[in-house]
């Protein structure tokens, strides 16, 4: 008997040992979980303003339903509440059973429930059954600025938008409540009850402006309700002085208060995440560079004939039925002129390899700007090893090159502030949740790209554009606004898809002293019209307008007088009749649609006022300069770019030159090209063709 007692003794100690020394932790734990009940208190998420204190982003309460499995269990009657629960929150039975009789000390059943169903569980009171306050995320102003902000999801977490990229300032720290249960699943009487407080997560107040948001949403709205709606649009507004984003859209959009009810695409933020080919926008860029480099000046002179051979590839300008002709650089941007745009390009390249690279990677292209937002793409750049002629020569046009929205409009920015590159912001303060301010908004400057002068120089070029050339229903009267128009076939699979554009304009005002700078993009736009300067710029016009009154920025007394023009002037490129008698530079001036005027006497032109290959209006006059020295037998080829068959006889006539005409309609290439002296009696060669309306390639 002693014998079996220390046997059944030892088997004693060793199991008070195994369960003591080896598996103590874990029933330690579980005792614990049993005795004490742990109840969740959330924090309350950071509230989002706009830069004038407008609430974009709050939390509000919501009731959250959840279960102590033990209580249900003691109350014997698990099928019963199963049962109501099921039937209340519309819930399969044997999924709420499961989760009443699981072993926890802790289920939830409905996160942030309606209040109707949540009153119902209350009046019901079900053993067990608890509801507990949370917070839940509410968008006031609906879909505006849905893309900026994003949302948040079921546990306050940030899923898109500002409210993902700063989720660890506005989530906060959550908090709880520990109670004391006895062995039966009651509550100790006087246990001590433990609160962990919450700590709120902080304030953010962007740089946005909702007021301003709402005139881009408003234009957005107008496009995609049209009769002809694009595909999809966009505009973003920045500060260019600060790199402050002061409006940031697309269609199609989302309310962040239902964004389970949208597709992946309706979520994206195309401002940022998207590339596309900015085609003649990009020539701001290229223009900046070359002046900075000295490739150019306003004033050097050009020659497009409606296509540019880049070794055996021919890149035909977007008016390539009727030839620009002879221009000068500021007409070139003007004209948003294809050809003259490839050789500045390739002047470029000949000067030094790497230069254009170098001033698109000083611009920020290739790499991501910083912004603090999701998902930002880099853009799309040809490895610089991998460089052809034709490449340079395509991206010069903005083709073969993709950007993001935001990188155009920091790149644009830089031309227009006095050439710094700034990182562009959306954060504009964060404050903690009793109003201190944590960290303030501060200029934040990348690098100096160009100097100030070529900023000032570019700016004017640009100005001229939207006065006088492609993007004139940008034109905003008493203000001096700045840009350029762009159209860009898109790219598919094996080359450029037919019949699909992005048409855009980007531009600043005023352009002497920048306040805002605004890109807009139609992607796709459906109907007969596609280009830039016809469905870009008239969007712009009444966005810009409101935004400089809003902003209260003053009217302005136009400095140059030509800025109004009547657009409906014909303007003809004077012929260089240096050399001539007198009665033949008469002739080919009246010929070319110009009265003449003889200042002294003499036999010969010594020279004229307005200089050859001027562009003035139809009908001036031109004054001439006489000597008695002749000439040396040679003529100037005069610029005969639009001109019709009989038109070109009777110019070419004056000069002593003959015609040989190929084809029918306006006056094109033509060998030899204008301005090249030679002798009398030589013959020109002229293409000419019906005028269309279809461009090629990138378009103004």
């Amino acid at each position: 008997m002693f014998a079996v007692a220390f046997f059944i003794y030892c088997i004693i100690i060793g199991r008070l040992g195994y369960l003591q020394l080896i598996k103590g932790d874990e029933l330690q734990a579980k005792a614990q979980e049993l005795r004490l009940r742990e109840v969740p208190v959330a924090a309350k998420r950071g509230e989002i303003l706009d830069r004038n204190g407008n609430t974009l982003a709050i939390s509000v309460s919501a009731d959250s339903i959840y279960a102590s499995p033990p209580d249900v269990k003691s109350s014997k009657k698990e099928e019963e509440i199963a049962t109501q629960l099921a039937e209340i929150l519309g819930m399969d039975k044997e999924t709420v059973l499961q989760k009443i009789t699981a072993d926890q000390a802790f289920v939830w059943l409905k996160r942030k429930a309606d209040f109707d169903k949540a009153e119902e569980v209350k009046e019901a009171d079900l053993s067990g059954i608890h509801i507990i306050q949370e917070t839940q995320r509410f968008y006031p102003q609906g879909v505006l600025a849905s893309h900026i902000l994003g949302f948040a999801g079921i546990d306050n977490q940030g899923l898109e938008g500002i409210e993902k990229s700063c989720d660890e300032e506005l989530k906060g720290v959550d908090g709880s409540i520990v109670t004391e249960y006895d062995a039966q699943s009651r509550e100790i009487p006087q246990s001590t009850q433990r609160y962990n407080a919450p700590t709120d997560g902080y304030t953010l107040v962007l740089t946005i402006d909702k007021t301003l948001q709402y005139f881009a949403e408003r234009e957005l709205d107008k496009l995609m309700n049209s009769e002809t709606p694009p595909k999809g649009c966009s505009i973003l507004m920045m500060n260019p002085k600060t790199g402050e984003i002061l409006a940031m859209a697309s269609r199609p959009t989302y309310d962040p208060n239902n964004y389970g009810n949208y597709t992946q695409e309706d979520l994206r933020n195309k401002c940022v995440v998207d590339t596309y080919e900015p085609g003649s926008t990009f020539k701001m860029i290229i223009s900046a560079a070359a002046l900075e480099e000295g490739i150019v000046t306003p004033e050097s002179r050009f020659y497009d004939p409606g296509y540019a051979m880049v070794g055996k590839t021919k890149i035909k300008c977007w008016r390539w039925y009727n030839p620009h002709g002879s221009q000068s650089f500021a007409e070139i941007i003007q004209n948003s002129c294809n050809p003259g745009f490839v050789e500045v390009g390739l002047r470029m390249e000949e000067k030094e390899k790497g230069t254009m690279y170098r001033y698109l990677k000083a611009f920020g292209f290739g790499q991501k700007t910083g912004i603090e937002l999701p998902g930002e793409a880099s853009g799309i750049m040809i490895a610089e090893d991998k460089l052809s002629k034709v490449n340079i020569a395509t991206i010069s046009i903005g083709q073969s090159i993709a950007v993001t929205p935001i990188q155009l409009v920091t790149a644009v920015s830089a031309v227009a502030n006095g050439g710094t590159l700034l990182k562009p912001q959306i954060v504009r303060e964060v404050r903690s949740a009793d109003g201190n301010v944590l960290e303030e908004f501060q200029v934040r400057e990348v690098r100096r790209v160009i100097s100030e002068q070529t900023s000032q120089t570019t700016c004017e070029l640009l100005e001229k554009v939207v006065s006088k050339g492609t993007a004139k229903q940008a034109f905003i009267p008493g203000y001096r606004v700045a840009g350029k128009t762009g159209t860009a076939q898109k790219a598919g699979n094996g080359g450029y898809m037919d019949g699909k554009y992005v048409a855009s304009f980007c531009g600043f005002a005023p352009a002497n002293d920048p306040q805002v700078v605004a890109l807009v993009i139609l992607d796709e736009p459906s109907g007969a019209l596609y280009q830039g300067g016809q469905v870009a710029a008239p969007v712009f016009k009444p966005l810009m307008e409101d935004t400089l009154r809003y902003l209260g920025v003053p009217a302005q007394e136009l400095v140059d007088t030509d800025l109004e023009d009547d657009l409906s002037t014909k303007t003809l490129v004077v012929p260089d009749v240096s050399g001539l008698s007198y009665e033949q530079a008469e002739k080919a001036l009246q010929a070319a649609g110009f009265k003449v005027e003889n200042k002294n006497s003499g036999t010969y032109v010594k020279s004229q006022l307005p200089a050859g290959f001027a562009k003035v209006a139809q009908g001036s006059t031109v004054v001439l300069t006489m000597t008695d020295s002749s000439s040396d037998g040679l003529v100037v080829v005069p610029d005969l770019t639009g001109r019709r068959v009989r038109e070109a006889v009777d110019i070419l006539g004056a000069f002593g030159l003959n015609l040989q005409a190929q084809g029918t309609g306006l006056a094109g290439e033509q060998n030899p090209i204008p301005g090249q002296k030679v002798q009398a009696g030589s013959t020109v060669t002229i293409q000419f063709a019906e005028e269309q309306t279809d461009p090629v390639s990138t378009g103004p």
